[in-house]
């Protein structure tokens, strides 16, 4: 009986400890809280991307990235692909970029996730000291 218990306490912790990934669908909140949309974190080519494939405004499902620059201008923001070329660096993923479609801006940035539903994002220009972090939470 022991042995069973034991065995099945091993199972359940592996894999918990491996359906912790940062991939999947995640909310992003507007800085007063409130979801404004969802986000897909994919891996293609052993890096992590992130595509938007939900706006929560209806009257902003259209809208496109106007004050985004280069590739990204003028494109709907709704399945735009807003981070990219993260690698895997230990516990979280960094090399990439970020784009805000909210303002244009590109950014370097990481993520790292803190808790099995919860993800630690940081865009900043030049070094992690000069930005900003934001969490998203899994879309349940």
């Amino acid at each position: 009986m022991k042995k069973t218990l034991f065995t099945f306490l091993f199972i359940a912790v592996t894999v918990s400890i491996n359906s912790q990934t940062i991939f999947g669908k995640w909310n992003s909140k507007t800085d007063a809280g409130e979801v404004d949309s969802v986000l897909e974190i994919y891996k293609k080519d052993g890096k992590a991307y992130a595509k938007v494939v939900e706006i929560m405004n209806p009257a902003r499902k259209k809208a496109l990235c106007v004050d985004c620059e280069g590739e990204y201008k003028d494109k709907p923001i709704l399945g735009l692909n807003i981070l990219s070329g993260l690698e895997k660096d230990d516990d979280e993923w960094s090399g990439g970029t970020i784009v805000d479609p909210r303002n244009g801006k590109t950014y370097q940035c990481y993520i790292k996730l803190v808790k099995p539903n919860k993800l630690k994002l940081r865009g900043y220009i030049g070094v992690s000291l000069f930005g900003k972090t934001a969490y998203w939470e899994r879309v349940k």
